[in-house]
């Protein structure tokens, strides 16, 4: 058995396509959509009202502090690398070796072992993407944008530089009188209408779904407004609401589809957040918002088809590498990528902010 062969990338990607058929993909994939485009420039990606994105370059081996804006006096920038990897370290290596005795009962976990591990690479790298994407669905306190800092590297994207979006399309209770935890006196209904009603006044597109996580759902199935609607369409008097009744009163009321989304990530930090925070709401239309542009890695760039390093691409623009060191001998697997979300539809977006107490969200939306 050739090991360079069984842990390839080629075989890496292959193995994570079989693991990825079996996972629920991100809600963001079907939102922003991925591309591909060479290099890592942005310049024809568009934001509000069809502006580029114009952005501060920073070169890739130096600690860098990406500060951006929308605009239009430049047309270039540089979109944000990440990478990361894991090595086959020499001790590593002669357990693998044992994969040659058919009967030693170990070999498969070794195998798995090293699989899961490159798996867990590429699961990073959408983690990455999702952050992203989530962040500009959103925005906390309206503040549109992206921020990922780590690593000593500050990637900061402003998609709302002059603040127009978030005095149009951002929408925040005022009073407690409001607040969607004041079940008795809330009205969801009327919040979500008022904010579609804009959103068309604006653009002519109403927003058609409403996207939030399982918190705030469950704040508004609580509130009286949706118990009465829910109860009285369905000729009840009493009783505890289904999601499903919940989400039908919402949809007859405030002409919405309402999609709970509740997927989580572990940070840097290894701190798990939402990809969706507490107490936001957004408010979007039908079909893609925006894409997901992958650039060209350097691995991709220098080291495909080279002696180098084996390369192979998944998922888009995902760049999984092997690299041979050969004192002492060590194999080198990593994952890296350059990606950054257009938003061409974000006029079209409302978001609301229903929960007047909002720092468990400041936590969840990293």
């Amino acid at each position: 058995m050739d090991l360079r062969e069984l842990f390839s990338p080629a075989a890496i990607a292959a193995n994570w396509q079989e693991v990825a058929s079996n996972q629920i993909p991100y809600l963001g994939e079907g939102l922003f959509t991925a591309r591909k485009k060479a290099g890592l420039d942005l310049r024809w990606i568009k934001g509000a009202k069809g502006l580029p994105i114009s952005l501060m370059p920073s070169a890739f081996d130096a600690k860098a502090t990406f500060r951006d804006r929308i605009g239009i006096e430049t047309l270039e920038t540089e979109m944000p690398f990440f990478r990361e990897g894991f090595k086959l370290k020499e001790r590593d290596r002669q357990d693998l070796l044992r994969i040659s005795e058919s009967a030693d009962p170990y070999a498969g976990d070794v195998i798995a072992r090293v699989y899961d591990d490159a798996n867990e690479l590429i699961k990073a790298a959408d983690v990455v993407a999702e952050r992203e994407r989530m962040q500009l669905l959103f925005p906390i306190d309206g503040n549109l944008g992206i921020s990922i800092v780590a690593n000593g590297v500050d990637y900061t994207y402003n998609y709302d530089p002059d603040g127009a979006w978030k005095a149009t399309n951002y929408f925040e209770v005022s009073d407690a009188d409001e607040d969607w935890s004041s079940s008795l006196t809330a009205d969801p209904f009327a919040d979500i209408q008022n904010a579609r009603a804009a959103v068309q006044a604006a653009t002519g597109n109403a927003p058609a779904i409403a996207i939030m996580n399982n918190n705030t759902f469950q704040i508004l199935a609580k509130t009286q407004a949706v118990k009465e609607r829910a109860l009285r369409t369905n000729q009840f008097t009493f009783g505890t609401l289904t999601s499903a009744e919940v989400k039908n009163a919402v949809q007859d009321a405030a002409e919405v589809q309402v999609i709970v989304y509740d997927k989580m990530y572990r940070d840097e930090n290894k701190v798990a957040h939402r990809f969706v925070p507490d107490g936001y709401v957004a408010l979007v239309p039908a079909g893609a918002l925006g894409n997901t542009y992958y650039g060209t890695t350097p691995e991709e760039a220098d080291l495909m088809g080279s002696n180098a390093g084996d390369v192979t691409i998944v998922n888009t623009g995902v760049a999984v590498t092997r690299i041979v060191d050969p004192h002492p001998v060590n194999v080198n697997i990593f994952a890296s990528e350059i990606v950054l979300p257009s938003y061409e539809r974000m006029d079209e977006v409302a978001v609301l902010k229903v929960v007047l107490d909002s720092e468990d969200a400041d936590d969840d939306n990293g």
